[in-house]
């Protein structure tokens, strides 16, 4: 199995590779857990429904079994969704009004990590597993886990996503009939521009009586992991230099220029759109056909598109790895929440350990991650006959069955990539979320006020697709990441 991970930080290169070098014999703490001295270990989460149902499971059986062989009592607690759980975990380490007191660890995402350990209240985990355990992982999700100056390791991965591409094969289907469409053209984001503008061509030729009446063909979640990954398979560089402790921003222009080009430009034509709230909203109402979205988002792809004269029928899914620029070596954007445990004393840490490690076990992670979609995290485990074998696999809607075998024959084959966390990169990847997608959705809305003017569609479209255009919006985006860099 292929050991994946991208290393942004050069400097850094080194300073993890010590960090696992040195990653302590966690048997040698084992004797300070006692069965006769319990010690209790509180943990957050924002799990809800089936999942938490699922973890609250699996804490009863830690209990029952290891725990009550070592001394560990487990109480685990839903904090609400994630960006409830952050807000509580900065409340409780700053002490606020009416805070709860500090859990030992809690699942969170990196930024909140790296928030929280400038205030040195984050444990670091290395001593407490041995340098074959930590191997055992995917490389590139025990590398976002590192990112303080010493590479120690601060996050452990329990469960990950990346990216696909999710088409409604049935509308699809009738497309490609006409037209002679291949889904391979979508393999790469040049080919998906240019079919989606012939998708939009033949859904408008459908009325000839009503010009530029097309439909979108493609949609796409998280424009930050477009902009982040897209920069990067463009120019095999990070969008952000780390250099002695600092940050800076010196993006290459002719990548952000086929970055828009890519975006914008189908985008106010009409070929790309965005309606609902998520694409898989879009997919429902039959507004697109394709979308690229997190693995977990499988689970909201419609069996059944329902019109808005509410009428429906029911569709087939295809999914795809998402596609990447041509020419670039396959890449996929890794993102997904770990656990971390807050710095108290060396018991607790172990306990807290401990318990981390008997979760992410591969059967036991397995089970837990596919019941919500999400990729296990470590190599064994990124297997399709392991996960196939597991108990739930054959209860998931076929859709998120498919998103999954894709998504780990990614993990096993692509590169997976992640930025860092800095201080200010929250900040930064809201600029890079909402820039360009607000933008293109504003002037998409222009185009068709001129257009229902009077102005020849194509007219409308060529007076927002101009050089003045990119470079107005391009200014706008560079000042806004480099203030969110600034300011923090």
């Amino acid at each position: 199995m292929k050991k994946s991970g991208v290393w942004i930080m050069a400097a850094a290169v080194g300073a993890m590779l010590l960090a696992g070098a040195c990653a302590g014999d966690s048997r040698s703490t084992q004797n300070m857990l006692d069965p006769d001295k319990p010690v209790s270990i509180e943990i957050w989460h924002y799990y809800n429904g089936p999942q938490k149902l699922a973890f609250d499971s699996l804490v009863t059986q830690f209990n029952e079994t290891v725990g009550q062989e070592k001394g560990i009592v487990v109480e685990a607690f839903s904090q609400g969704n994630i960006n409830e759980l952050s807000q509580k975990i900065h409340d409780a380490v700053d002490k606020k009004v009416g805070a709860s007191g500090v859990p030992t660890a809690f699942s969170t995402y990196i930024d909140t990590v790296y928030d929280l350990d400038k205030q040195n209240v984050i444990a670091s985990l290395d001593s407490y597993f041995t340098k074959e355990e930590l191997e055992e992982y995917v490389d590139a999700y025990i590398g976002e886990g590192r990112f303080d100056e010493e590479g120690s390791l601060k996050i452990i991965p329990t469960g990950k996503s990346t990216e696909t591409l999710m088409v409604n094969k049935t509308d699809w289907d009738l497309f490609a009939a006409d037209t002679g469409a291949s889904l391979s053209d979508l393999g790469t984001i040049e080919g998906l521009v240019d079919t989606s503008e012939d998708y939009y061509n033949w859904t408008d030729a459908k009325t000839p009586d009503i010009q530029g009446d097309g439909k979108a063909m493609f949609g796409r979640d998280a424009m930050a992991n477009y902009i982040i990954l897209g920069y990067y398979q463009l120019t095999g560089k990070s969008l952000f230099s780390h250099k002695g402790g600092k940050v800076t921003f010196e993006p290459e222009e002719a990548a952000f220029r086929k970055l828009w080009d890519s975006y914008y430009i189908p985008y106010i034509n009409g070929w790309f759109g965005s309606y609902g709230r998520f694409r898989s909203d879009d997919a429902k109402t039959g507004d697109i056909i394709a979308l690229v979205g997190s693995t977990t988002g499988a689970y909201y792809f419609p069996d059944q598109v329902t019109r808005a004269d509410d009428t429906s029928y029911p569709i087939e899914a295809a999914v795809f790895a998402a596609p990447c620029f041509a020419g670039a070596k396959p890449s996929a954007i890794q993102q997904g929440a770990g656990m971390a445990v807050i710095a108290s004393d060396p018991k607790t840490e172990l306990a807290a350990a401990t318990f981390l490690k008997w979760f992410v076990e591969a059967d036991r992670n397995i089970n837990f991650s596919i019941s919500s979609a999400y990729l296990p995290v470590k190599e064994e485990a990124n297997d399709m006959d392991l996960i196939r074998e597991s108990g739930g696999f054959q209860e998931l809607p076929t859709a998120v069955q498919d998103a999954l075998s894709v998504s780990v024959d990614v993990v096993n084959k692509y590169e997976l990539y992640f930025e860092p966390a800095f201080s200010g990169s929250s900040d930064a990847r809201r600029v890079m979320e909402y820039s360009l997608s607000d933008r293109a959705k504003a002037d998409r809305e222009q185009v068709l006020a001129l257009a229902e003017g009077g102005m020849p569609l194509a007219e409308a479209v060529a007076s927002y697709a101009t050089d003045q255009s990119f470079q107005s919006w391009y200014q706008e985006f560079v000042d806004g990441v480099r203030a969110a860099i600034d300011m923090n």
